[in-house]
């Protein structure tokens, strides 16, 4: 199914250029926020499948934004920040936060399209790279190393295998597993490290070390 998309933007221009370019794309636009407050009640109003949400707004910010929609929703929208700078603190935040990823303004058309419904389907990682050069500047431990213990060795070789932007039917054919095999364990992580999706699952994998920059499958 085509996923449908909310624009969360305090710019009109920028939600205006954002909606033309994602229908020009076939992907439909069926909400608009100018501010973090109105996210939630629209994402209510309009059951987007994903949000385009500005990072820094007025009032409440993307992060906050983020924070409301998936506490408030049993099903909510995958979450896509958008921002200037991809060394940004707001969306490493984000991401902790439970964004799905990132996207920068500068995107090209086809990155865009090609970005909402990467994190529509859920089950591959957007921009592994990016997401490494974000969070490889800070040293590893802290508050999620004693979670990430608690992973088995199979578990943090499947989340080594996520880190390096493998999706579930990619990860099942590098083990020889089968792709339900492979859906348990990724529960079994997202369960262990508090993450509700594949981004968050690999911030919290680099920082508490379980992952670390050269050393993913393959490298």
């Amino acid at each position: 199914m085509t996923p449908t998309v909310l624009l969360a933007d305090d710019e009109p221009l920028v939600r205006t250029g954002l909606r033309a370019l994602l229908e020009q794309q076939g992907l439909p636009v069926v909400g608009e926020a100018a501010d973090g407050a109105e996210v939630l009640p629209a994402v209510r109003r309009s059951r987007p499948d994903v949000v385009l949400m500005d990072v820094r707004m007025p009032g409440t910010d993307g992060i906050e934004a983020t924070r409301q929609v998936l506490a408030a929703l049993d099903d909510p929208p995958k979450i896509l920040v958008v921002t200037t700078f991809d060394n940004d603190d707001y969306v490493h935040e984000a991401l902790l936060a439970g964004a799905s990823g990132f996207l920068l303004k500068r995107a090209r058309k086809e990155e865009i399209a090609h970005a909402v419904r990467t994190v529509a389907a859920g089950d591959s990682l957007l921009f592994p790279e990016a997401i490494r050069r974000l969070v490889t500047a800070r040293p590893p431990g802290g508050k999620h190393a004693r979670a990430a213990k608690t992973l088995t060795r199979r578990e943090a070789e499947v989340l080594r295998l996520i880190a390096g932007g493998l999706s579930n039917q990619d990860i099942a054919a590098a083990l020889v597993i089968s792709l339900e095999t492979v859906k348990t364990h990724v529960g079994n992580i997202f369960g262990k490290l508090g993450a509700g999706n594949r981004s968050q699952a690999v911030v919290i994998a680099y920082e508490s070390g379980v992952v670390r920059p050269g050393h993913l499958a393959g490298q």
